[in-house]
């Protein structure tokens, strides 16, 4: 029979057969997250109540786009939120989706088969993609939408399980049993609920209005997709005619709009121009009559200040067209050309003006039209180049046009104060982190310009479901659509017959037409916590997780995902969606410059988690406070899996010292039990319960870097100094009863530190745990603070770092550490003093000195070391 452990009930052999003679990081990942999935370690616990729960509206990743470290980083801070959470006794809802609908995927698709989507080519039940793709996109295969819509349901199958197994690796304590995605049948059903409902709300409506267009993929964009990029150009100074003969000057940066001129404008405080207000120009080459009006978004700093207003260039000729009531001359169509057919507002000589730029790209009409100019005598001088902002559909290659279309909006406030006002207060009941990320969600709210636009001419997505009669001519009735009922959602317009009518009805006279556009990716991504939460079809579940507790996500999209949601469950639920917003921050390359394929920076998360393992990559993604841009560091990475094969070792020197579960205290022993005597050993607790305490407020703070720092001070305390002055009283030399307060407050210090890190490093914490205990850590308690007595809390540093003075006299003297130290002069303050005293046993184990000598002085300090002459030589 085994011998017990002295000061416990605890076999030795109990204690220590289940710790490896060598721990390693190596295999962990595989072997922990196989095991976690297997006894569903993080599974949801349906039957529950609402305060019993944890929330969290997971973000789900591009599935299409490329793996970055940026995933790593993110989604580790909002995994060490939940783990906390989950430690704290709450039952964690935490799902993982994949936004797999939309452009991104199209292209993807697109490029990896060589593939582009014609809704006119019939669909072939046998097509099998090439397997040489074209390189040339002119070359690629014009396939059927079904066919279409078939290889990127396919395709993204795939790359959703890069995602999931690169998601496992990292230990994402995710309940795998409640993934989704934004195209399969439940979201497609919810999203056109929801877009149903805000159609019934009247917060839905189509409408035929001028719509910012990527010529490119052929598609309306929203305001919300803009980017400005800075690109070169020149200003055309041209002159428009009066009727005396006499001109007036422009100057523009697009003269090949200047067919599609409806009004020169001017501020209405220029002096220059108010005699012009009210009178009429004509344009050059075109000869179109205009009128001159006064506006005051004209400036008159700014060129000439008197402005072509052409519907449409950009944004503002939007806004002078409307609140001017100026006629509508379009001339560029949706495949970024000036139109083939002269307009019927250019008449006589401009028509061959005009014929000479039909068909063409913007690009070369611009050429053309300079070179008119020219030849007329309209151009005053040389184009002046310049750099200038130019909007862009943020996944485009081309600037956007503006077009006149028939879309769908939903209401956000853009063109409704009141409503605006509302969004903007729903921001203010929700807890920004960090706090001063609420005025990006206000500052886009309060700039809004326009309504939501929620129609796509794209091909996978979720389909608009409506379908529209027609008249006897074969035209549509756009304001009576036909809608589907609830229970068929959901449903496909363009591949469904209308309610009521048969398939050979579709677009022939007195039957119906599809709506052939799918809603905006935004518009189901909007809904995730309607999604995953159960709304439409679980009440109860739904009930238990919304609001949400948590939506995490990065800051460059508070004006898209986090406002569309905040618009959605507005107007479905009154409600906001969720109780606190935690803001990530950019991953930056070593310069500090944000990654991108373009510029070559990125690095791949797959090779980092393969040299160095999860544990490491999640102390750097954890070290980062939330909505501070942090750069990608391998230093950072390295000292993190320092830490946690440092935690390895040290949890082996522990145990093998004979700690065991048994000698944990708890918050409940009180020091009557006698278990505790040493002073040094106290001191050390003490240390620990302010540890947990502060570490806990940062949890609660969502500083979770702070408790991670806080954490690991005190580990390199505990293992640098506290377990270098305990050992010989470890090993028995102090007697029983110095052993066994010794072991207890080892075992404690382990058990806590184990928690402690738990969010941080799961796969190291778990292994130590299973070395000594049954369960799962991931499934123990988080950490209360022990105190037993008046412990020191700046004891342990104390005797540190007089141990670190001793050890440094015998390196200076060039001789070995178990050099034996004859005598030596401690001197501190009274204070310093008192701990040292209360600790000279340690000490002198520790150092392995004969004669410590303590003197009152102002500052720590050892000198007057005398060493053993036998081991000098």
């Amino acid at each position: 029979m085994a011998e017990n452990i002295p000061g416990t009930d605890t076999p030795a052999s109990t204690a220590v057969n289940s710790v490896p003679d060598k721990p390693a990081l190596e295999g962990l990942e595989t072997k922990l997250a196989t095991r976690w999935r297997e006894e569903g370690t993080y599974v949801f616990e349906p039957e529950t109540s609402r305060d019993q729960v944890f929330s969290i509206d997971t973000p789900p990743p591009t599935a299409s786009g490329s793996l970055h470290v940026g995933h790593m980083f993110s989604y580790t801070q909002t995994d060490v939120i939940a783990r906390f959470q989950r430690m704290r006794g709450k039952n964690v809802f935490y799902p993982l989706g994949w936004d797999d609908n939309g452009l991104p995927t199209e292209r993807r698709v697109q490029n990896y088969y060589g593939v582009r989507c014609n809704p006119a080519t019939p669909y072939d039940p046998d097509f099998a993609p090439p397997a040489e793709p074209a390189k040339n996109e002119r070359d690629f295969i014009q396939i059927s939408r079904r066919n279409f819509i078939e290889l990127c349901e396919e395709l993204a199958v795939d790359d959703e399980k890069v995602f999931e197994d690169l998601f496992s690796t990292l230990g994402l304590s995710v309940d795998w049993n409640l993934t989704y995605r934004t195209i399969d049948d439940v979201s497609r059903a919810v999203s056109q609920r929801a877009f149903l409902a805000n159609l019934a709300a009247g917060d839905a409506y189509l409408a035929e209005a001028p719509t910012l267009w990527d010529v490119t993929f052929r598609t309306a964009v929203a305001q919300a997709e803009l980017e400005d990029r800075e690109r070169p150009g020149a200003f055309h100074r041209v002159a428009f005619h009066r009727p005396d003969g006499t001109d007036v000057h422009i100057e523009t940066t697009r003269p090949e709009l200047i067919p599609a001129a409806v009004a020169l404008v001017a501020h209405p405080d220029d002096e220059r121009y108010q005699p012009l207000f009210g009178s009429t120009v004509t344009s050059p080459l075109f000869g179109v009559e205009l009128e001159v009006k006064a506006h005051p978004l004209a400036k008159p700093d700014k060129g000439s200040g008197l402005v072509m207003v052409c519907t449409f260039g950009d944004l503002t000729d939007v806004t002078w067209w409307r609140e001017l009531d100026l006629p509508t001359r379009a001339i560029v169509g949706r495949d970024g050309r000036l139109l083939a057919d002269t307009p019927a507002w250019i008449t006589g000589a401009g028509v061959a003006a005009y014929e000479a730029l039909a068909g063409k790209t913007t690009f070369s009409a611009k050429e053309t039209i300079v070179q008119q100019l020219r030849e007329s005598g309209d151009l005053d001088g040389e184009p002046k180049p310049i750099v200038h902002p130019v909007n862009f559909y943020e996944k485009g290659d081309k600037p956007l046009e503006v077009v006149t279309s028939r879309q769908w909006y939903i209401r956000n406030g853009g063109r409704d104060a009141a409503r605006r006002e509302k969004l903007i207060e729903r921001g203010k009941s929700l807890e920004f982190h960090p706090a001063f990320m609420r005025a990006r969600y206000e500052n886009w709210v309060a700039g809004l310009n326009g309504d939501w636009l929620v129609s796509r001419q794209r091909f996978f997505g979720v389909p608009i479901p409506v379908w529209y009669p027609l008249d006897g001519s074969g035209e549509p009735d756009y304001a009576n659509p036909i809608l589907p009922a609830d229970s068929a959602l959901p449903v496909d317009p363009a591949a469904e017959p209308a309610p009521g009518f048969s398939e050979a009805q579709r677009d022939q006279p007195g039957g119906f037409s599809g709506d052939p556009d799918v809603l905006d990716t935004w518009a189901t991504s909007s809904l995730t916590p309607q999604i995953v939460g159960g709304w439409s079809r679980d009440e109860k579940l739904f009930g238990n997780v919304f609001p949400f507790d948590l939506r995490p996500q990065a800051h460059e999209i508070i004006r898209t995902w986090l406002f569309s949601s905040m618009v959605r469950a507005d107007a479905l639920q009154d409600a906001t969606p969720w109780r606190h917003a935690p803001i990530s921050g950019w991953v930056l390359d070593p310069d500090r410059k944000k990654m991108s394929k373009s510029k070559g920076n990125v690095v791949v998360p797959t090779d980092t988690l393969e040299q160095f393992g999860a544990d490491a990559v999640r102390y750097w993604a954890a070290s980062a406070r939330l909505g501070v841009d942090t750069a990608f560091d391998v230093g950072q990475i390295k000292i993190g899996r320092r830490l946690a094969i440092k935690l390895l070792n040290a949890s082996k020197f522990v145990l093998n010292l004979g700690a065991t579960e048994a000698n944990v205290l708890n918050a409940e022993e009180t020091p009557a039990s006698g278990t505790l005597i040493n002073p040094l050993d106290k001191a050390l607790l003490a240390q620990l319960a302010d540890v947990v305490d502060r570490a806990t407020s940062a949890f609660e703070s969502y500083e979770f870097a702070r408790g991670l720092q806080l954490t690991e001070s005190f580990f390199w305390s505990f293992t640098d100094d506290y377990v270098e002055l305990i050992k010989d009283r470890a090993y028995g030399a102090a007697g029983q009863a110095e052993q066994a307060s010794v072991l207890a407050a080892l075992a404690t210090t382990l058990d806590s530190l184990l928690r402690l890190f738990a969010p941080f490093l799961p796969f190291a914490t778990e292994e130590v745990w299973s070395w000594w205990r049954t369960g799962s850590v991931h499934q123990a308690s988080w950490p209360e603070a022990v105190r037993l007595g008046e412990g020191d809390l700046s004891m342990l540093g104390t005797l540190g770092a007089a141990l670190s003075g001793l050890r440094k006299a015998k390196s200076e003297a060039k001789v070995k550490q178990r050099t034996e130290v004859l005598s030596a002069r401690i001197g501190a303050p009274a204070g310093q003093l008192r701990q040292v005293q209360d600790g000279l046993a340690d000490l002198k184990a520790a150092a392995n000195a004969r004669d410590l000598t303590l003197v009152e002085a102002d500052e720590l300090a050892v000198d007057e070391v005398r060493l053993a002459e036998a081991e000098l030589g």
